[in-house]
């Protein structure tokens, strides 16, 4: 059985993602954490920071949580600010760019599992 778990912010530590400069991850619900199913993450994107193309193994849903960023999905390109929602199916090339002068941040929930990224060569 499950057991109801609470994280205080404190508890959150921050990583760089090998993937971008400028982009860092704190996890704040997993597995490890005795979630059954799913994570969710926070992700903070600099201002100036971009994300590579790539793809994920596994969906992606994400909440902005503050400011205003750009999302590349597949072939079109969408302005994203705080309260913004996003549905990325797996596999679905994707990518961010910040080119506001504040920082950008978002929730981003996914199955537990195997979270594997593939960057895309010549991607922007």
């Amino acid at each position: 059985m499950t057991e109801p778990r609470i994280r205080r912010r404190e508890e959150i530590e921050y990583e760089s993602v090998d993937a971008a400069d400028g982009l860092e991850k704190g996890v704040l619900l997993a597995d490890e954490h005795g979630a059954p199913n799913f994570a969710i993450r926070r992700f903070v994107l600099e201002a100036g920071a971009e994300v590579p193309e790539h793809t994920n193994a596994i969906e992606h849903e994400q909440y902005v949580l503050e400011g205003e960023y750009t999302v590349g999905i597949d072939d079109e390109e969408h302005e994203v600010e705080a309260g913004d929602s996003l549905l990325i199916p797996a596999g679905t090339v994707h990518w961010y760019r910040n080119e506001g002068d504040e920082r950008g941040a978002f929730i981003c929930a996914v199955p537990n599992g195997d979270d594997e990224i593939e960057l895309l060569e010549g991607g922007d």
